[in-house]
């Protein structure tokens, strides 16, 4: 086919980059992953019939999923299987059917369990919160320029098992653009006859790749966050130390202290 393509691995962003090589923690997180839905209520836009397909993806929880095995190389979380823990079972349970049916001992160990839920959502996908574009012509011959900003929003948080306390949670937001570029001819090339001529493009940033960086700064603030508050640690004190120092420089991160100051009226006797 003439447009078709090979199917390529997925570009890694600064933020992938940044997670996968992350200083090891000082002991594996057990994590669980149940689901990441979409909450935003979204439709594709659509101006010709009606679209009932959502606008961001709805497979979050396997992002996510993907996401926390990769961070450190592996190193940092022990993500246990819950989306389709079902399955998961049943498979199980098919095994141990069979072993026992043949007169074998059941062999497989337990299920590990998790220390802390990533729970969590797309909160909010905005279309259109910016538009814009120029164009300019000059004796029949011109072109113009436009572009759509949307704003895609998730939120991630680490829940202990145990306590049911949340450790430490963050939101973060990646923004979409869509740029049209589209010039044209318009002219007399004889008395009689008239040269009509028109060429552009669009390019649509893909969504689901915007949810899924939005996820990485999620997953890479959380560490950050709850190594600060002292929820984990870094295996080296002085390389956390400078991820900590890093990140806080590159997001500018700068604690205030909030000053109110209160006015309170009094009656003249």
């Amino acid at each position: 086919m003439m447009f078709a393509e090979k199917p390529v691995l997925q570009e890694n962003s600064s933020t992938k980059i940044s997670l996968d090589y992350l200083p090891p923690p000082a002991r594996p997180i057990d994590v669980a992953v149940y689901d990441f839905p979409d909450l935003t209520g979204q439709n594709k836009p659509n101006s010709d019939f009606a679209d009932f397909s959502r606008a961001v993806t709805q497979g979050g929880a396997d992002i996510l999923t993907d996401v926390l095995t990769s961070v450190g190389n592996g190193k940092w979380f022990n993500v246990v299987e819950r989306n389709n823990v079902d399955d998961l079972l049943k498979e199980r349970s098919i095994i141990e059917q069979t072993q026992k049916a043949y007169g074998g001992k059941a062999a497989l160990p337990p299920l590990r369990f998790a220390g802390i839920i990533m729970e969590g959502s797309i909160v909010g996908y905005d279309s259109s919160v910016q538009t814009g574009g120029f164009g300019a012509r000059f004796l029949g011959i011109g072109g113009t320029h436009e572009y759509r900003k949307n704003v895609v929003t998730v939120a991630l948080r680490a829940v202990s098992v145990s306590t049911g306390r949340v450790l430490t949670s963050v939101t973060t937001t990646k923004t979409i653009y869509s740029v049209q570029l589209q010039g044209d001819v318009f002219r007399f090339v004889a008395t009689d006859k008239i040269l009509e001529l028109e060429t552009g493009v669009t390019r649509n940033e893909p969504k689901t790749f915007a949810v899924r960086r939005a996820m990485e700064l999620a997953v890479y603030s959380l560490i950050v966050k709850g190594a600060e508050t002292g929820q984990w640690s870094f295996a080296s004190q002085s390389a956390g130390k400078k991820v900590i120092q890093d990140y806080n420089a590159q997001y500018k991160l700068v604690k205030t202290v909030p000053v109110a100051t209160i006015k309170v009226a009094s009656s003249q006797p």
